[in-house]
């Protein structure tokens, strides 16, 4: 197995594996670290795509739009609209400050909305990875 391959894999099994830990902090209504995790997923997923397109090893970013763009996806307005909104997970549920701010949206309601969004955009992705 090539470097990229182990990559490829390291990204799609790890993506999994995020979104079943957001799946698990979901349930236990640890909303704003479940949407975090969910990000991460959509993350390691779309790297995956940038490897298996360019042959290289994708960029050192957290942004979903610039790694999709970079995969070569081509996205409708709702999925850009998403990966927008999702991408504003990562740094909410990374720094204290905006942490804090962040619980009053993470309701469960909103963190049930985008975990169902997360899992068709991965659904979506994992179709596109085989192609």
């Amino acid at each position: 197995m090539s470097d990229l391959e182990r990559t490829i894999a390291y990204y799609t099994e790890s993506s999994d594996r995020d979104f079943e830990v957001a799946k698990k902090l979901f349930d236990n209504r640890e909303f704003g670290y479940s949407l975090f995790f969910c990000h991460l997923a959509l993350e390691k997923l779309l790297k995956a795509i940038v490897v298996t397109k360019t042959g290289n090893h994708a960029e050192y970013t957290h942004f979903l739009l610039r790694l999709a763009e970079l995969a070569g996806l081509d996205l409708t307005d709702e999925q850009i609209e998403n990966l927008k909104v999702i991408t504003k997970f990562n740094i909410a549920g990374r720094y204290e400050d905006q942490k804090w701010e962040f619980r009053k949206t993470a309701t469960e309601e909103y963190a049930k909305k985008h975990i169902i969004i997360t899992e068709e955009l991965m659904s979506w992705l994992k179709n596109y990875l085989k192609k």
